[in-house]
């Protein structure tokens, strides 16, 4: 398929954050796009006034006709009307792993995988390349504070920096000449139900690297240590090839030094907080390391990278409050998240509201979102956001809430959790989850103000 020779793309789920980017991009090459999403969001409005034509009615009759191609999510329900048209009329028909796909073997892609991080890194790759005036398109999964879009685009792209998608496997269909792999730990455990498949579909990734490409991939993740491929590797440790020395905080920045072979760049101010954000600046410096960037370029890109929507996002920040949102859904990624909190503010009271995202990853994970959430002095819980799975008998936040031991918590309504911020007047409070909370995060922020 030459994408060059689309004249109008139809996207089925628009409104989701991988699909508007790659709209996006369809859009720079001067083809007509349309698409169909459940519910209008502040994304949907921007691809509206973009010149995008978008509807919300499950309405087969505002399908153009004359569609080229259709692009689909694994969200779309199976029952969805416009779906089973579709299929029944035979239009030619993607999934939008398999556009990417096809992208990737169109340029230079740096393909940035993991169970968490590859949002940061790969916009921070993306902004790095943009900062040091190379030709870049990126398309990511996250909106880039820097870019208020969660896609760059360059008419020649010498670069295509994508985040890879590890569920429904999706990133089996990318084609990377540099990739990255964060993180391996178990999720998705309703497409990956053996043990250990999770691993081995990232190894699979891993092999999809360009024979004369180069894998990059967090220190501790030694089933990667075994590939016969050209590999690098980064982390805390002596033995990672790209590093971090001498980390410390500063006017409450993080600061540190960045080791790679005879290069060391001194005093990197991070302007997001938190050693996992360390990390995954070594990651993204290791990418672009390899496309012979300076010192001075890498440095100018991290210290000027202002972060993803929803990644430690502060909303307020004074003396005597501080309000931070961020989209940690997983066990590991609450736990980085508050111990940044913690280290950042040590003496003060800590009030989490986590929103469990999906009734299996809950019950697959209860123990360990307990014990991650243990790092709070204060837990609220809000209902399950089920996204596109049913109910399942027995699966509440109640099992996560009974694990937890030592806190206060509750189990609260979305109504008497704003009640509740508001009378408690919270020192740090912290909104976490991957559902509709970040809707909810408007209004918390609004009762803190007006305090």
């Amino acid at each position: 398929m030459d994408i060059n020779k689309l004249k109008i793309v139809y996207f089925l789920g628009i409104g989701g954050i991988g699909m508007s980017a790659l709209a996006r991009y369809c859009q720079s090459l001067g083809i007509e796009i349309h698409g169909y999403d459940l519910t209008p969001s502040k994304l949907t409005s921007r691809l509206i006034e973009e010149g995008m034509k978008i509807h919300f009615q499950d309405d087969v009759s505002q399908i153009p006709q004359n569609t080229d191609l259709v692009v689909f999510t694994p969200a779309i329900p199976a029952t969805n009307k416009e779906l089973i048209y579709l299929q029944e009329q035979k239009y030619p028909m993607v999934k939008r792993a398999q556009l990417l796909g096809l992208l990737s073997q169109t340029a230079f892609t740096l393909a940035v995988a993991g169970t968490h991080g590859k949002t940061s890194i790969s916009s921070m790759v993306a902004h790095i390349l943009f900062n040091a005036g190379r030709n870049v398109t990126a398309i990511i999964g996250g909106v880039m504070n820097n870019y208020k879009s969660n896609a760059i685009i360059s008419k020649k792209a010498d670069y295509l920096v994508v985040e890879a998608d590890e569920f429904d496997r999706s990133f089996l269909h990318l084609h990377p000449n540099i990739s990255v792999i964060s993180s391996m730990d178990d999720d998705h455990l309703d497409i990956y139900t053996k043990s250990g498949d999770l691993q081995k579909t990232f190894v699979d990734f891993a092999l999809k690297t360009a024979k004369d490409g180069l894998l990059i991939y967090q220190e501790n993740l030694s089933e990667l240590n075994k590939l016969a491929i050209e590999k690098e590797n980064y982390g805390f440790v002596e033995t990672s090839a790209v590093r971090a020395k001498n980390i410390k905080i500063v006017d409450g920045s993080f600061v540190f030094d960045l080791l790679w072979k005879e290069m060391v760049i001194n005093e990197i101010t991070m302007p997001l907080p938190g050693r996992h954000y360390i990390e995954n600046a070594l990651a993204a410096s290791a990418m672009v390391l390899q496309l012979g960037l300076s010192s001075d370029e890498v440095k100018s890109g991290l210290e000027s990278f202002k972060g993803v929507e929803r990644r430690f996002e502060f909303k307020i920040k004074k003396p005597n409050l501080v309000f931070i949102d961020d989209y940690a859904h997983h066990p590991k990624e609450i736990e980085s998240t508050l111990n940044a909190v913690r280290e950042l503010f040590p003496e003060s009271k800590i009030t989490v509201v986590f929103q469990p995202h999906l009734f299996t990853r809950t019950r697959d994970f209860a123990d360990g979102f307990a014990h991650s959430l243990e790092i709070a002095d204060e837990i609220i819980l809000l209902d399950i956001y089920p996204a596109r799975e049913l109910p399942i008998e027995g699966v509440t936040s109640k099992i996560i809430l009974d694990k937890i031991e030592g806190r206060e918590k509750a189990i609260l309504s979305k109504e008497k959790m704003l009640e509740h911020i508001q009378v408690r007047q919270p020192e740090v409070l912290v909104a976490l989850g991957a559902g509709n909370i970040g809707v909810m995060v408007g209004e918390m922020q609004k009762i803190l103000e007006a305090k």
